[in-house]
C-alpha cells in the first residue's frame, strides 16, 4: 500500500470538484483530484452553463477558450405545448456579458477546467481512483484510502472534500445520510439523428400525460423522456415500439427517424433526486456539490450550484489552507453561506414539480396553464431570468492567483493520467 500526503484532497472530478481543484491548485495550495472514471465521457449529464458561471469562468480567464468549444447558445428558454409555445424566459435583460446559456457536454466542459489546473504544479489529477474509505484521526478526518489498478493507497490530508456526486463514496464512509426531498419522476435518455431542417434550440415538450427535454447537440438529439418515478419497468413492458410512437406524437419532425431507437438496451435512466444532507461537514471533512445536495433537472441548474460551492469554499478556505490548518468551524461558514440558495432553489424545483411535472405525467389531470410569454411579465419575468441566470447567491472569485515563475507546470506521478481524448464522444456513455 503506497501512502502519500497532500494539503487537500477532493474526490470526484465533477463540476464541484474539478473548479475547486483548479481554484486551490490556482492560489498555491497542493491538492489531489481523485476520479473514478477513466475519462469524463458519461454521455448522461448536464449540459447547461448559466450566466453565473460563464461569469466565474471569465474571472478566471478562462471564457474565451470555453467559448472555443463546440457549443450553442440560448438566450431564452421556450416550452412547447399542445396549445403552442410558451416563451419561458428571456436573459437579454441581464446585466452580464454572457446573457444567455451555453450547452456544451459536460465532458468538453470538464476537459477545460481540469486542463487549466493543470497548469500550475500543485495540482494533482488521478484517474481511475475510486475511493473505498476516509481515515479518521482522534475523532477527525485525515484523508482517504483509495483504489486503482495498482492496489490500494492512503491519502492523507488536512482537509478531505467530497465532490463526487448524489451517490457519493466518501459520505457513504463518512456515515453522512441525506435527507430526501422527493421527486415525481425520472427520466429515460437516448439519442436520435438530427437534420439541418430540424428545429434549433432545446427546449422542454409538455402534453397530458408526456413530457420530454429536447438537447440540441449539432448532429444528434439528445432526448430526455421523463416517466413516472419507478415507471421504467412498465415502459420496458410496453415495448420499443411504444415508446417510438410517444415520441414521434410528441414531435412531430422526429416521426421518420424514431426507428433508429433499435430497443431499450440504447437508452439510460435516470433515477431523478432532490435531496440535502442536514450537516455538510465533519472535522476535517467537507461535502459540496450533488454529495450534500442532489438537485432535480428542473431549471438545469445543477452544474453551476456546484461550481458556485466550489467558488464559495474557495473563498473561505484557501488561506487556512495555505496556513495548514482548517477549524471545523470554517466548514459550517461554507454550509451556511450555501444552505440558503441550495433551499430555495430547491422549493421551487420543488413547486414546478408539483404544479407542472406531476399532474402533466399522472395523465388524469391537466397541467397548469401558463400565459404564452412569462418572459414579458414585469416582475415574473425579471425574477425568472434572474433566479435562472445567476441563482440564489452567485459567488466571485476572491482567492488568489499564485505566482509560480515562467515555465511551471503540473507533475505527472504515478498513476496520474489524462482523461482520455475527444475521440469518443460520439459514444454513448452510461
Amino acid at each position: 500500500m503506497k501512502m502519500r500526503t497532500t494539503t487537500c484532497v477532493i474526490a470526484g472530478g465533477g463540476p464541484a470538484g474539478a473548479m475547486l481543484a483548479l481554484l486551490l491548485a490556482r492560489a498555491g495550495v497542493e491538492v489531489t483530484l481523485l476520479e473514478k472514471h477513466a475519462d469524463f465521457l458519461r454521455d448522461f449529464r448536464g449540459d447547461t452553463i448559466h450566466p453565473s458561471t460563464l461569469q466565474v469562468l471569465d474571472e478566471l480567464g478562462l471564457a474565451e477558450e470555453f467559448h472555443a468549444l463546440t457549443h450553442r447558445k440560448a438566450g431564452n428558454l421556450a416550452m412547447w405545448t399542445d396549445d403552442g409555445v410558451v416563451q419561458v424566459a428571456s436573459f437579454k435583460g441581464l446585466k452580464t456579458k454572457y446573457p444567455y446559456i451555453a450547452f456544451v457536454p459536460q465532458w468538453d466542459f470538464l476537459n477545460l477546467v481540469t486542463a487549466a489546473a493543470r497548469r500550475y504544479p500543485a495540482f494533482r489529477l488521478v484517474m481511475e481512483a475510486e475511493v473505498v474509505g476516509v481515515i479518521r484521526e482522534n475523532g477527525a478526518v485525515r484523508g482517504v484510502r483509495y483504489r486503482d489498478g495498482e492496489g490500494e493507497h492512503e491519502l492523507r490530508a488536512t482537509l478531505t472534500v467530497g465532490a463526487d456526486g448524489r451517490h457519493s463514496d466518501v459520505r457513504r464512509a463518512a456515515g453522512l445520510v441525506p435527507v430526501e426531498r422527493g421527486a415525481p419522476m425520472d427520466a429515460v435518455w437516448f439519442r436520435l439523428p438530427r437534420e439541418r431542417s430540424d428545429p434549433d434550440d432545446t427546449f422542454l415538450r409538455l402534453s397530458e400525460g408526456h413530457m420530454m427535454v429536447a438537447i440540441n447537440r449539432e448532429t444528434y438529439w439528445q432526448l430526455a423522456y421523463l416517466i413516472p418515478k419507478g415507471g421504467f419497468d412498465r415502459l420496458k413492458a410496453e415495448g420499443i415500439q411504444a415508446l417510438r410512437a410517444s415520441v414521434g406524437e410528441l414531435l412531430p419532425f422526429l416521426a421518420g427517424r424514431t426507428g433508429k431507437l433499435n430497443g431499450f438496451e440504447e437508452v439510460s435512466v435516470l433515477q431523478v433526486l432532490l435531496n440535502r444532507l442536514r450537516r455538510w461537514h465533519r472535522p476535517g471533512l467537507l461535502l459540496i456539490g450533488d454529495a450534500a445536495h442532489a438537485m432535480s433537472p428542473v431549471f438545469g441548474v445543477g452544474i453551476n450550484l456546484a461550481v458556485q460551492d466550489a467558488v464559495a469554499t474557495a473563498n473561505l478556505l484557501t488561506g487556512p489552507l495555505l496556513a495548514g490548518e482548517v477549524p471545523e468551524s470554517l466548514l459550517r461558514r461554507v454550509q451556511r453561506r450555501r444552505m440558503l440558495p441550495t433551499v430555495i432553489t430547491q422549493l421551487a424545483q420543488r413547486l414546478v414539480q408539483n404544479r407542472l411535472i406531476r399532474p402533466a405525467l399522472s395523465g388524469t389531470v391537466k397541467p397548469l396553464r401558463l400565459p404564452k410569454n412569462l418572459a414579458r411579465l414585469p416582475v415574473a419575468g425579471a425574477v425568472t431570468r434572474r433566479f435562472i441566470g445567476f441563482g440564489v447567491l452567485p459567488e466571485h472569485v476572491r482567492s488568489p492567483e499564485a505566482w509560480y515563475g515562467p515555465g511551471t507546470a503540473a507533475l505527472d506521478e504515478d498513476r496520474t493520467h489524462e482523461p482520455r481524448g475527444e475521440d469518443a464522444t460520439d459514444r454513448p456513455r452510461s
